[in-house]
């Protein structure tokens, strides 16, 4: 089913619609501010494994953790790095991705993450709406696998199909720049991909970072 959240009456239905889905372990579409993404609860490790049977991809490979707050963060690590937490409160909701170590009291099935995981926060509305209902919720590219990332949800229909239970249409992706990427988990963080956060402004906040180069 494709909710148009364009007016606040098919808004309110399509979220109410996503958040029951989730939960029920099923796969939802919805925008974030990159590209659309397809997403499933984090906790429910059957909903992770039709995640990448829906898009074709390897099972060992962990999916990011979308987040629909700041605070989610610490609950979801051990000990917060403290550049994690200046580069969250800095860039957050956004297009930072950053790679923490996690709790390893965490009940999850995400592949083989060998104890870190790529969080982040979006900065669209649906999106994080239907993040703080549900929690969060492993999300990638709403595409198949080799496919081009869709910009809308009917693009991401046309490709995921029925796989999906719910697809939430908010209008093209208006900045489908990747998030920028960087790990925390060793001594000095380290941007593994270039992204929509140029390097410099991540140096402004968190001045010993290294790009992937370095």
């Amino acid at each position: 089913m494709l909710y148009d959240c364009a007016t606040v009456a098919d808004r309110d239905r399509g979220i109410a619609a996503a958040v029951e889905a989730a939960k029920s372990g099923e796969l939802v579409v919805f925008p974030t501010d990159t590209v659309y993404g397809v997403g499933a609860d984090a906790f429910t490790s059957h909903a992770v494994t039709q995640l990448h049977h829906a898009r074709g991809s390897d099972r060992r490979v962990p999916p990011p953790v979308l987040v629909g707050s700041r605070h989610t963060l610490d609950g979801l690590t051990y000990s917060l790095p403290r550049a994690a937490r200046e580069l969250a409160d800095a860039f957050w909701p956004g297009a930072l991705t950053i790679i923490v170590e996690h709790s390893p009291s965490l009940t999850w099935d995400l592949g083989d993450t060998g104890g870190a995981v790529a969080v982040r926060m979006p900065l669209h509305p649906v999106a994080l709406e239907v993040l703080r209902e549900v929690g969060p919720m492993a999300v990638t590219t709403a595409n198949k696998l080799g496919s081009p990332p869709p910009l809308t949800a009917d693009e991401a229909r046309d490709q995921l199909e029925y796989a999906v239970r719910v697809y939430l249409e908010a209008g093209p992706a208006l900045d489908p720049a990747p998030s920028t990427i960087v790990d925390v988990t060793g001594d000095v963080p380290r941007v593994l991909r270039a992204g929509a956060i140029p390097l410099e402004k991540l140096r402004d906040v968190v001045p010993d970072i290294l790009d992937g180069q370095d």
